[in-house]
């Protein structure tokens, strides 16, 4: 029989209206931190924080366009979320201008509505809009200086991706003085610290990621394949969440595959069929209007731990916990990664998977074998939010330790994710098991016995507030909760 239109919806949240007050406020943020800064180094109060917002991408040579998603940066300031845009501050007034693409007639026939710019100018509260076509004369007849007008250009390394910000490229630039180191730096550091509007649509992508990881929970069967997972999360996002784009590719590994860190790329694309007695890692996150959320979940394909599963499982979870429960403004990050190690070290060598002195293994880093990530990373607009290393800061370069996405101490108002891991990795085990240093800490016939596990991770999205801080992610996490829902329990209990 076919659903009844007036049965309810397995979602009870209703997408939030999102202001543009939030991109004004951050506007105004970067104003007030970029004059600071001006002042400071006694420059005068000039010029135009100028970016370029993001281009459509076609694919290949052909003439399918990808899905669009706005650069980060400029969806920080303007939230727009049409291609081809720029955007300018002017330092001294703050005023703000949006320079939209002039489109082609025929754009209407094929594409909609072309709108007005007075359009633009309503939906993202900006001071003025003209025509990417009018940049030129636009910023100098703003400009009331005797120079040539000054352009605070994006450029700086992102310290996850390696790569560099593109400055800003328009006909016409060569009539203006550019400044390339200025902008990056402040503009990243006022991302790292979200606001309450910020706060409020990171809760919502968490609040909808949760519910959508329990319901693939509810829903998952022995026998299904890993994109089946995906799919199911897929559509609760989108259908009660209006989360056309989520946070990143999904990790949807089962069995051995969970012990593959980045799982669910093209070479390896969530597709093996899953057999009784697995443990399933799912690591999904829905975006919600530009911000997202990062959520893994680890539970048996079949709805019941095994003594292994439970084992590892509780291992991880009491990292975990242990984090959470400490965290608060001032804690460094390097210190919470090494407890989360600690911890999990502690469990194994109790389970007697591990033999000796957990502050010895501490020493030779045997952490890094079966956690080989960092704990966690800031989470924003990116899934792996810029400012995890501000000048001067410098990057572990121990096992382990020099995978970790921040070294920072922890400030009221960053979000990060919390998400230690353990996993059976041969590649990691092997030469671990035959060193000289560390060949002494293993029970080489138990971890025989997990030779193709795969791994456990436990990941949320944590808040820092002034004295402690609050987990945004609302899954099952004990055991006993895990196989409570899977066999159709309420959530939450």
């Amino acid at each position: 029989m076919a659903k009844d239109a007036s049965s309810p919806s397995p979602s009870s949240l209703v997408p939030p209206t999102v202001p543009m007050e939030l991109h004004v406020k951050n506007r105004e943020k970067l104003l007030r931190a970029l004059r600071q800064h001006l002042s400071d180094s006694s420059r005068p109060l000039r010029g135009f924080v100028f970016l370029q917002g993001g281009e459509e991408q076609l694919r290949h040579d052909t003439d399918h366009i990808e899905l669009f998603r706005q650069e980060s940066y400029f969806a920080y300031l303007f939230g727009a979320t049409e291609p081809g845009f720029f955007g300018a501050i002017d330092v001294m007034t703050g005023n703000s201008l949006l320079f939209a693409p002039r489109l082609p007639a025929d754009y209407a026939v094929w594409l909609g509505e072309i709108k007005p710019v007075s359009f633009f100018q309503e939906k993202y509260k900006v001071n003025m809009v003209f025509y990417t076509d009018e940049i030129t004369q636009v910023l100098h007849q703003h400009y009331r200086g005797e120079e040539k007008p000054l352009l605070f250009l994006l450029h700086g390394l992102n310290t996850d991706s390696h790569k560099f910000a593109e400055p800003a490229k328009f006909e016409g630039i060569a009539n203006f003085e550019s400044d390339l180191n200025t902008l990056h730096p402040i503009l990243t550091e006022c991302r790292v610290l979200k606001s309450d509007l910020e706060l409020a649509l990171i809760q919502f992508a968490n609040d909808i990621s949760s519910e959508a990881h329990v319901q693939v929970m509810r829903n998952i069967r022995v026998g299904m394949k890993e994109y089946q997972l995906e799919s199911m999360f897929l559509h609760h996002t989108y259908m009660y969440g209006g989360c056309r784009h989520c946070s990143y590719t999904c990790i949807c590994a089962t069995g051995g595959n969970s012990a593959v860190l980045h799982y669910g790329h093209a070479a390896a694309p969530n597709d093996r069929t899953f057999e009784d007695g697995d443990m399933a890692l799912l690591d999904m996150g829905a975006e919600f209007s530009f911000y997202g959320s990062d959520i893994t979940c680890s539970f048996p394909v079949n709805g019941k731990f095994t003594s292994d599963q439970r084992l590892v499982y509780n291992a991880v979870l009491a990292a975990h916990d242990a984090v959470i429960s400490v965290m608060k403004p001032g804690v460094n990050w390097v210190d919470m990664h090494k407890l989360a190690e600690k911890t999990i070290l502690d469990s194994l060598q109790k389970a007697r998977i591990l033999v000796g002195d957990v502050n010895e293994m501490m020493i030779e880093r045997l952490g890094a074998v079966f956690m080989p990530h960092g704990l966690g990373h800031l989470l924003g607009i990116d899934t792996h939010d810029p400012g995890g290393y501000p000048k001067g800061l410098e990057r572990p370069k121990e096992p382990g330790l020099s995978s970790l996405r921040t070294a920072r101490e922890l400030l009221e108002g960053m979000v990060i994710t919390v998400e230690p891991g353990c996993y059976f990795i041969d590649a990691l085990l092997e030469p671990a098991m035959e060193s000289s240093k560390t060949a002494k800490f293993f029970n080489h016939e138990a971890v025989a016995r997990f030779r193709g596990f795969g791994g456990v991770r436990i990941e949320s999205d944590v808040y820092v507030t002034a004295s402690s801080c609050i987990n945004m992610t609302k899954v099952p996490r004990q055991e006993s909760e895990i196989e409570a829902v899977m066999a159709g329990g309420r959530w939450p209990i």
